[in-house]
């Protein structure tokens, strides 16, 4: 069965990205912060065609996303900030559906990554993700407003968190602007470790 997630690296007090966000830094300032642990994994280097790295508990982490993920979902922001550093090889390597109100055709990349743009709604992209995911998970990647598109429609079945040991004190808050809905989370699982704590929940609908 499809499994629907999400999985974003936060800050301590809530933030995804920092203040001063442009489409020469998408993460805004500081977000080096959140993301420089994953870059010495020996599970993304070797997603990047890399060799070596770090390979313990947060390499785990993410080598079982790289192998349970069979589509993405993303924005179109972050489709246009990520478009360039990608390059021909994108790291996904499977179906990547990019909500937009700007058509495009379709894209074919190196190493099984294809980007679809979809102009028809959170609804849909979700759909023809699920379509071509072979039974695996369809990830929504990001931005923060396209996770909470889809959680405030309860189409998320579960959340991981790594939260990075860093306050921001301002930025983008991943649960900024959900609506008045309560909403129920169950841990699946804690992985603590120096660098981040992995947060595994699942969504209650």
């Amino acid at each position: 069965m499809t499994v629907v997630t999400a999985d974003l690296a936060m800050s301590l007090d809530g933030f995804v990205a920092g203040t001063d966000i442009s489409p020469d830094n998408p993460g805004g300032k500081g977000a080096e912060a959140l993301f420089q642990w994953i870059h010495d994994l020996a599970s993304w280097r070797e997603r990047q065609g890399m060799t070596g790295g770090e390979d313990n508990e947060d390499s785990e982490i993410m080598r079982e996303w790289f192998d349970s993920t069979g589509a993405v979902v993303m924005g179109r922001t972050m489709y246009d900030t990520g478009e360039e550093p990608w390059g021909d090889e994108p790291p996904f390597r499977t179906p990547v559906f990019v909500l937009t109100h700007r058509p495009r055709r379709t894209l074919v990349k190196e190493g099984g990554t294809t980007f679809t743009f979809v102009t028809d709604g959170i609804h849909s992209a979700l759909e023809q993700a699920k379509a071509v995911c072979g039974g695996r998970n369809v990830d929504i990647a990001g931005g923060a407003r396209t996770v909470q598109q889809y959680l405030r429609a309860g189409l998320i079945d579960e959340l991981q968190l790594h939260v990075v040991p860093v306050l921001f004190g301002a930025g983008l808050r991943l649960f900024d602007d959900l609506g008045a809905e309560q909403r129920r989370l169950e841990i699946v699982r804690v992985v603590d470790t120096p660098l981040a704590t992995h947060v595994k929940y699942r969504v209650h609908k």
